[in-house]
């Protein structure tokens, strides 16, 4: 069974605290693929990519204080559910021109399941 955005989202509302926790384990292990380059708490400094603190709802390449490509700086993307969601699958596909040297998370539970666990933990 694959899960979108919104049904990972409506899991979330009737999951079990249980549930719930197993799934933010799983989201946490699958930003280990993120954290050599991505930081996610206020405060914390950019890395080779910027800080993902506070990036729903804005838009791509809008952070101060870091350096994006200008394809990204000159894209249309405001990060949302959907948005995250085709940059996880492949970010040179969303926005081609792109430095960031990702090959995207093919499973989408997998995609899912980081989106969950990064709107938590980005606030």
């Amino acid at each position: 069974m694959t899960l979108t955005g919104l049904t990972m989202g409506l899991f979330l509302a009737v999951a079990p605290a249980s549930a719930q926790t197993a799934n933010a384990q799983a989201g946490k292990r699958l930003f280990m693929r993120c954290q050599a380059c991505h930081s996610t708490a206020a405060g914390q400094p950019n890395k080779v990519g910027p800080n993902l603190n506070g990036f729903f709802g804005k838009k791509a390449a809008s952070r101060p204080g870091f350096r994006f490509s200008p394809a990204l700086t000159k894209s249309a993307v405001k990060w949302d559910d959907k948005s995250l969601n085709a940059w996880l699958e492949r970010p040179s596909k969303l926005v081609p021109g792109t430095t960031m040297a990702f090959p995207g998370i093919a499973k989408p539970e997998d995609r899912a399941t980081l989106i969950a666990w990064l709107k938590t933990a980005t606030k």
